[in-house]
């Protein structure tokens, strides 16, 4: 397919997976790396009554939870004045 037609259909919303080779296809910055924490009692008894309630895992909750939180700090961080008193504006 020519990619002035792939892009059309792109743009036309057409599902476009059945065109695509997905097999080398990898997620940027969605590598993992194993870490140990150690949390308080009472916070593993509520990350697993909050993932119990969501039907999840406990790591599930704990990623979302972090990734929503460093989001929002980045997002705060793109919008803080400079000392000029100008917003800094930064590319995620």
């Amino acid at each position: 397919m020519k990619a002035k037609n792939f892009e059309q259909q792109f743009d036309d919303d057409v599902d476009l997976t059945a065109s695509l080779d997905l097999t080398k296809a990898k997620r940027v910055m969605q590598t993992q790396k194993r870490v140990n924490v150690d949390f308080p009692t009472w916070m593993v008894d509520s990350l697993d009554r909050e993932a119990s309630k969501l039907g999840v895992t406990r790591q599930s909750v704990i990623k979302v939870w972090l990734a929503e939180r460093l989001e929002a700090a980045s997002s705060n961080l793109r919008n803080q004045p400079t000392r000029g008193g100008a917003l800094h504006h930064r590319t995620p």
